[in-house]
């Protein structure tokens, strides 16, 4: 029951923003012309998206609101390869404001991370200079949004690349039969919220590689990673950890040489 509560909420709270007028944006920014699938496969270390975020449902406050694109210019110096920046403002304190700071600060690829319901949030996503949008599985089997193949060729049309998360075995299955990018397997529980990083080896055990696997959630450590690569993740997505760290340059460092 939980699950679809949670859910709901998301999905209420980016309607809410819709109606808000917060995706009605009148800019149109350049995306970076580094491609993040090209870096993922020739890149010898850990190949990090971290994510700017000052609030989140499971945790609330992780830092007070600052200067999102000095952040990001510590991300990258620590070696991030790719930046994932929240434009939801309910729940999650982001807006599409922040993102288009840190797009004119930094020339790396950057997802808007988001609840995407609506293909005006996709609209905003291609004008704010995103390169990569986030589709939720889940949101499509659980029967919330329709037509997964329409969205993401929407996303496409618009020239973003697009993530799509899963959770479990089946909602796996169900994305490698669309035409996403790249395929984020969340540790995190949307039902419960709680972490459990044997997500990824349990939704990756028996599959033959297709496609360049983002491991998100719960990700704090080089062991993690190392643990996390041994399962079949390429790639990892780590936001909480750094965000909370008072030398984020010398965090991600640590993290991006964990191999």
């Amino acid at each position: 029951m939980m699950a679809e509560n949670i859910l709901r909420k998301l999905v209420n709270n980016s309607q809410a923003a819709i109606d808000d007028g917060v995706y009605d944006i009148d800019v149109k920014l350049q995306k970076s012309d580094k491609d993040f699938l090209q870096i993922i496969k020739s890149n010898k270390h850990a190949t990090l998206l971290t994510e700017i975020k000052f609030s989140s449902p499971s945790l609330g406050k992780i830092r007070t609101l600052s200067d999102p694109d000095r952040i990001a210019k510590q991300m990258i110096a620590g070696g991030s390869k790719a930046l994932s920046v929240l434009t939801q403002p309910h729940m999650f304190n982001g807006s599409p404001e922040y993102f288009m700071q840190v797009r004119q600060a930094v020339d790396v690829p950057l997802l808007m991370k988001d609840i995407m319901i609506d293909t005006i949030q996709i609209d905003a996503a291609e004008k704010i200079g995103a390169d990569y949008m986030l589709v939720i599985q889940s949101l499509f089997d659980q029967g919330f949004l329709k037509d997964i193949d329409e969205f993401i060729k929407y996303g496409h049309k618009k020239g973003l690349k697009i993530l799509l998360e899963v959770h479990t075995k089946q909602e796996f299955q169900n994305a490698l039969k669309t035409e996403s990018d790249l395929i984020g397997i969340n540790n995190r529980n949307l039902d419960t919220l709680e972490i459990d990083l044997k997500t990824t080896e349990r939704v990756l055990e028996g599959h033959k590689k297709t496609r360049p696997i983002l491991s998100e959630s719960g990700i704090e450590t080089p062991k993690d990673i190392q643990y996390l690569k041994k399962c079949g993740a390429d790639a990892f997505l780590i936001g909480s950890s750094i965000m909370k760290s008072d030398n984020i340059e010398e965090h991600v460092r640590k993290l991006v040489n964990a191999y």
